[in-house]
């Protein structure tokens, strides 16, 4: 009689009370070291897309440069920043995930040093557009490189590194703002943008040190080198093989379902392909349709007409806001692999909408009110709230579920098209901002943001499955056959 072992398993089975529990396998540091260098790109990002805070004032004196040209200089680095985001997808398929690293860090050298260097407005725009081209690609190739490297056990950790350095960037601009305030006025802001340019070169050479992305290796046919990275960045052995497996199934069914089309033809003949992307740009509009940076650049003057007076006190609730900011992120990025994706997700636009119609109604009921000091309190309040219910779930995981949902074939050139929706709706909401609520009113901006932030929070409910401890490999059969979007039926 042939034995069954799948019969005879449920006697044998029993669990033994004394028995101790294998212990969970050692997480593998070696990625973490990996995503944290790529990502050092985006301290840079956040560098030099902040370091003009500071600056004009003195380039305002130094070269006669106009309130409006600041204006300009400013904020058309998200504009910019296009170029690089739409020519990041393409560059990484070809070049590979680590040169193309390099290669933003090329843009962060020469576009800040042509600015530290300019003696008029024209070079000053010059040097903008080539740091603008860097923001693009740092934006898209950081959260790539880091969910390609990463085991699924730390994906969530590994891709919230670029949301945390972003703002350590920022906040490290301010510093040389004031570092180099002292410096005669013709040198002070040159210096500032200088400061940045020192790092890309020991950056660039230590990128060259790390792995290449073992999906881009497996791609481009380089099977061997793909299974020595996985072998050097998976938690087992076992791990390792099994990525491998999977990567390999999903390269072959690529090729074999496109054919000659390229990844684009994917987006054509699949369904499920068309309805991660739209999920993606959807989720990348919700980002910052809502309105975060209405109060990260816009603060002071919101705070200023909730009631409180004194510049210095106003300048000391920014520093506040972007601690909080950081913070948070940090939160997201010990809870992403613990809770989840979505419950995050779920948390943050609940509690953005919630913080939102708050400070909406404290100027509606408020208007113009002055020296209250619990009306300025609570604005306060209101406004830490909205950045750190953004910061703890749709500020950094937006980057982590959009980066990890992409099928491999569309992950570079679909992230590109990604964050260039994120980077337009920056631009639309920080070029709008003073003009929406002259029109109609402080409370009325509050109150139009309150609602893009319940709509999100309605479409993560509604749209957004679980991918937490799901290999990126899952993620097709995830959303193209068990996972059924009702919003998105029509793709």
């Amino acid at each position: 009689m042939a034995h069954r072992p799948d019969a005879a398993a449920p006697l044998l089975a029993k669990p033994d009370a004394d028995a101790t529990p294998p212990p969970p396998p050692k997480r593998n540091k070696y990625p973490f070291f990996c995503a944290v260098l790529a990502s050092m790109t985006s301290v840079l990002m956040g560098y030099n897309v902040a370091v003009t805070s500071g600056a004009q004032i003195f380039m305002a004196e130094d070269l006669g440069v106009s309130d409006a040209q600041i204006e300009v200089l400013s904020g058309v680095i998200n504009i910019y920043s296009l170029v690089g985001a739409l020519l990041a997808g393409w560059t990484s398929d070809r070049l590979g995930r680590r040169l193309t690293i390099v290669l933003a860090n090329a843009f962060f050298l020469v576009g800040p040093l042509a600015m530290a260097l300019a003696r008029g407005y024209a070079l000053l725009m010059v040097g903008r557009f080539v740091a603008g081209v860097g923001v693009g690609y740092a934006l898209v190739i950081a959260p790539v490189y880091a969910a390609e490297i990463a085991p699924p056990s730390s994906r969530g950790l590994l891709t919230s590194l670029p949301e945390i350095f972003i703002n350590t960037g920022v906040m490290l601009s301010y510093v040389s703002n004031l570092a180099f305030s002292g410096l005669p006025v013709h040198l002070s802001w040159r210096v500032m943008f200088a400061a940045g340019v020192v790092p890309t070169v020991f950056l660039a050479a230590g990128v060259l040190t790390m792995p290449e992305s073992p999906r881009w290796l497996a791609m481009k046919g380089r099977v061997a080198e793909a299974k020595a990275v996985l072998d050097r960045t998976s938690d087992t052995p076992a791990e390792a093989e099994q990525r491998l497996l999977e990567i390999q199934d999903v390269v072959t069914n690529s090729s074999s379902g496109v054919g000659g089309g390229g990844a684009w033809k994917e987006v054509a003949t699949k369904a499920g392909v068309r309805r991660v992307l739209a999920m993606v740009l959807t989720l990348q509009f919700f980002q910052q349709a809502s309105g975060i940076d209405s109060v990260v650049l816009y603060g002071p003057r919101v705070l200023a007409m909730a009631g409180v007076t004194s510049n210095t006190l106003l300048l000391s609730l920014n520093v506040l806001f972007g601690v909080a900011k950081a913070g948070s992120i940090l939160v997201a990025m010990a809870l992403a692999d613990r809770v989840g994706r979505r419950p995050l997700l779920l948390v943050s636009t609940g509690g953005m909408t919630a913080a939102l119609l708050v400070l909406g109604s404290l100027f509606a009921a408020f208007a113009g009110a002055k020296d209250d000091a619990a009306v300025a309190a609570v604005s306060v309040a209101a406004v830490v709230a909205f950045v750190v219910a953004f910061s703890v779930g749709l500020g950094p995981l937006a980057w982590v579920y959009s980066s990890e949902i992409l099928p491999l074939r569309l992950r570079g050139q679909g992230a590109g098209l990604g964050t260039a929706m994120n980077r337009i709706m920056s631009g639309v909401v920080t070029m709008t901002f003073i003009s929406l609520y002259q029109g109609i009113t402080m409370a009325g901006a509050f109150y139009l943001y309150a609602a893009i932030a319940a709509a999100s929070f309605v479409f993560v409910y509604a749209c957004l499955p679980e991918t937490r401890g799901r290999s990126l490999e899952d993620m097709e059969e995830l959303f193209h056959t068990k996972f059924i979007c009702h919003c998105w039926s029509w793709f």
